[in-house]
């Protein structure tokens, strides 16, 4: 038997959980910083990085029971995608408006299946985002930045995250029905 009762462990996980938020949220000011400032490289790794810091963080927030660190969490989440794929449409706007056009439809796509997620579940229904949607945003915008295939990537993020909102409205109307 360790020496950690379940409720120290719980406040260990959260005060842990907001810990990493917040340097999370440091890392997307650095990512965007860096894609404004023109340092592509140094952006991605700062995504990358920032990335493996919220998925962890959110593996902590969604196994301790605290909604405000939840609201938090989700706050910090559309952080990276608003100030990043922000930054991203801004600095390529005049360069290479492609790819500003697939980090702004990226931005809207995102924000919409966020927004279904958040209803449905406001409504009662099991919209749940995983894991897997959530380290596909991050690792596109991550990869496209230090491979230099930034423009494809941020179309195929559009592409994931309009197919993630047809499937979770789905999931609601199937709700809704039954």
């Amino acid at each position: 038997m360790s020496g950690v009762s379940v409720v120290e462990r719980d406040r260990i996980r959260i005060w842990l959980a907001r810990w990493l938020l917040v340097l999370g949220a440091v890392g997307i000011g650095l990512a965007c910083w860096s894609v404004i400032a023109g340092d592509v490289w140094r952006a991605g790794i700062a995504s990358a990085a920032t990335a493996c810091v919220l998925v962890a963080a959110g593996g902590l927030v969604t196994s301790a029971e605290a909604p405000a660190d939840r609201v938090f969490a989700s706050l910090v989440d559309r952080a990276f995608d608003g100030a990043v794929l922000g930054g991203i449409a801004w600095a390529y706007r005049l360069d290479e408006p492609w790819t500003a056009a697939g980090a702004v439809v990226a931005l809207c796509s995102s924000f919409l299946a966020a927004y279904v997620r958040a209803r449905g579940a406001s409504l009662g229904y099991g919209v749940d985002e995983g894991l897997v949607t959530r380290v596909l945003r991050y690792g596109l915008v991550s990869g496209g930045l230090i491979t230099d295939g930034l423009g494809w990537a941020l179309w195929v993020l559009a592409v994931v995250m309009v197919l993630a909102s047809v499937v979770r409205a789905s999931q609601v109307a199937k709700e809704e029905r039954a």
